[in-house]
């Protein structure tokens, strides 16, 4: 059953005058949200061009954006006549996320779909969502032929003006970087930079994208595609200042595969989804990334259990992974109450299966699960470490799964993938299908964007796509980019999908300075989102911490019931609260080398009753800890220091 929301007369003003102004000309080209306050629209113009457009509360937010495809056999684009629309509907879907922001979800959207055909009589469908949120679109093909189709260009567009800000991160040259393994998701963001300064960049721009518009904040990604679809990212005309909808290049197939989208018929592309809201609140709470995600596929997921991991690679590198080591870091994991241990490349030939089993078996008695890397390898792969042959195909894919559960192994983590056409779409998803059937859950580094892909494959537990903790170490100009780089992550790249930054490191990194303090690295178990969280802190570090920052590193979930936007703006700070079961975290970062002044207000927060508070101390390597000193009835005034941070844990009950 919907729930009634209440409207400001305002509002509902602004939707009487739309409905009247709509009606007098194309009463049936238009859908509203269900609160009233987004509207779209679509036209057409004289040469049969298809445009759609957003307003928010009466305001233009996006002004005409174009619509329409391109086939190889048919042109979408261009002579197109609307020969239907379809009544509006509306749409309710409730559903439960195993790790992410919130444990339930509710999505309610009008739906309209337009009809269209083109010169030649081929038909295209165009279906529209539009929610409180946002909106959303795709493209179906309803017709039904064996032939195979090929779509070759999507004209889907944003379009903004000069004054638009955009928080946005570069696509990397297919075949660019250490062993040409890029595309990988891991370059610096342009930081809330007008559209005029963002240089020509032929690649493209990766999803999810932030623009401002005056008031307005407007997030796009999409949902991931079907095993005929492949990977889109956003091209820039800065002569309109508009972004469309891009493929990938032509280099990004697996084992030679194919790259650009082709299927036969019927046939439908993942959405286009677009966030729209006059509040950063509304952006980071909503799910509008998985809502219109589909649903899980998997018939058993008890095995699917998110958590934190210990991991050596991070701090110590390849010298590592050794039995030895890896032991101890079995070790620590059971110290700090996580769920797993992961062991990272070259095990099989400096460990090997005998032994890896062992540890396995060391580690179920601690009750700590093994998860073990694996190279994606294929013909776009030349990076060396190992094993790297055992993902490529099905049979060999089952082979090493079932070799896997026999050791006791219950998740891998496959990496370098490096690619973004429909065949690698299509590989992921084939390890996940394969995984799932051997109840071994799976995290992607080197990889593409979730896109949603948690919701439809639980085991999918996480996705890298981010400049994590491991370029911190790399560089030192990568480790004075962190603090502004963490503010931004939360509103862009971990705004729905699991990120696998693999936070938090007090400890010193060898040959780099860090800039962080150490409790903005607390802070981030926080604010980061992944269904398993690999922490870089190694156990000489944990050691040296005091007792009350080690209990909160045992205490920190990875799943959230409820996520709540306290303050923020991206690349300058951020402070988001979220709370499991009874226990509330409210987390707080300074991206800036500057103190900031916040005001905290925890009234929210209903029958506080044991609360823990740490920041920074006397400098950025030590903390100050406070209990029970915050009166839940006052704005809390906090100082945080240049690139430092905070963290509240508020335990409620009766």
């Amino acid at each position: 059953m919907q729930k009634l929301k209440t409207i400001s007369l305002a509002s509902i003003i602004t939707i009487v005058l739309v409905f009247f102004v709509s009606c007098s000309s194309n009463p049936e080209k238009w859908i509203m949200s269900p609160d009233g306050k987004i509207m779209l629209t679509v036209s057409q113009d004289s040469a049969g061009r298809l445009y759609y457009a957003v307003e928010h509360t009466g305001m233009s937010v996006i002004a005409e954006n174009r619509l329409g495809l391109e086939r190889k056999d048919a042109d979408f684009t261009l002579g197109l006549n609307i020969v239907s629309v379809s009544e509006v509907s509306e749409i309710y879907d409730s559903y439960k996320l195993l790790h992410g922001k919130k444990s339930q979800a509710d999505y309610m959207a009008n739906k309209k779909v337009f009809t269209v055909e083109n010169a030649e009589g081929k038909v295209m469908e165009i279906v529209f969502q539009v929610s409180d949120d946002g909106f959303a679109f795709k493209y179906v093909f309803p017709e039904e032929s064996n032939e195979m189709h090929y779509i070759t260009n999507e004209l889907s567009s944003l379009q903004f003006d000069e004054n638009t800000l955009a928080w946005i991160q570069p696509i990397a040259k297919a075949k660019s970087g250490w062993n040409s393994s890029n595309p990988s998701y891991e370059e610096s963001y342009f930081n809330g930079v007008v559209l005029d300064s963002l240089p020509d960049h032929e690649p493209g721009w990766i999803y999810p994208a932030l623009f401002k518009h005056y008031n307005y904040w407007i997030s796009i990604t999409e949902t991931f595609p079907e095993e005929n679809y492949c990977g889109t990212r956003l091209m820039l005309n800065k002569g309109d200042h508009s972004f469309k909808i891009g493929f990938p290049e032509q280099v990004e197939s697996f084992n030679e595969g194919p790259v650009y989208p082709e299927s036969i018929l019927p046939w439908e592309t993942p959405w286009r989804v677009v966030n729209v809201a006059d509040n950063l609140g509304s952006l980071v709470e909503s799910t509008q990334g998985t809502d219109l995600a589909k649903a899980s596929v998997l018939e058993e997921e008890s095995f699917i259990v998110p958590g934190r991991s210990s991991w050596s690679w991070v701090l110590y590198k390849d010298d590592s992974t050794i039995y030895q080591v890896e032991k101890r870091f079995i070790d620590y994991a059971s110290d700090m109450g996580w769920e797993y241990c992961l062991v990272d490349c070259d095990w099989d030939q400096n460990i090997g299966y005998e032994k890896l089993g062992e540890l396995c078996d060391y580690a179920k008695v601690k009750n700590v699960g093994i998860i073990a890397w694996y190279n994606s390898a294929g013909t776009q792969n030349t990076t060396p470490y190992t094993p790297r042959d055992k993902m490529l195909t099905h049979e060999s894919r089952t082979k090493e799964f079932e070799a896997l559960k026999k050791l006791g192994v219950v998740g891998v983590k496959v990496d370098f993938f490096g690619a973004d056409g429909q065949s690698m779409m299509k590989y992921y998803i084939d390890i996940l299908k394969d995984a799932a059937t051997y109840g071994i859950v799976v995290n992607c580094h080197g990889s593409t964007l979730p896109r949603g892909l948690q919701r439809t494959y639980p085991n999918l537990v996480s996705m890298e796509a981010i400049k994590g903790l491991e370029f911190v170490t790399f560089a030192q100009e990568n480790a004075d980019l962190q603090p502004e780089h963490s503010t931004i992550i939360p509103f862009t790249r971990n705004l729905f999908d699991p990120m696998d930054f693999t936070p938090v490191a007090f400890s010193e990194i060898p040959n780099i300075k860090r800039k962080t303090s150490n409790a903005f690295e607390l802070a981030t178990a926080v604010l980061f989102m992944s269904g398993i969280q690999h922490y870089g802190e190694v156990p000489e570090g944990m050691a040296k911490v005091p007792s009350e920052v080690k209990q909160m590193m045992k205490d920190i979930p990875v799943s959230w019931d409820e996520t709540k936007f306290i303050d923020g703006y991206p690349g300058d700070f951020v402070v988001i609260a979220r709370r499991k079961a009874d226990v509330w975290y409210v987390a707080g970062i300074n991206g800036k080398s500057a103190a900031k002044s916040l005001e905290i207000n925890l009234s929210f927060i209903e029958n506080p009753k044991e609360l823990t508070f740490i920041t920074d101390g006397e400098n950025n390597r030590t903390f100050r800890i406070e209990k029970d000193k915050v009166d839940f009835a006052q704005v809390f005034k906090l100082n945080v220091i240049p690139d430092g941070g905070f963290l509240f844990q508020v335990k409620t009950g009766n």
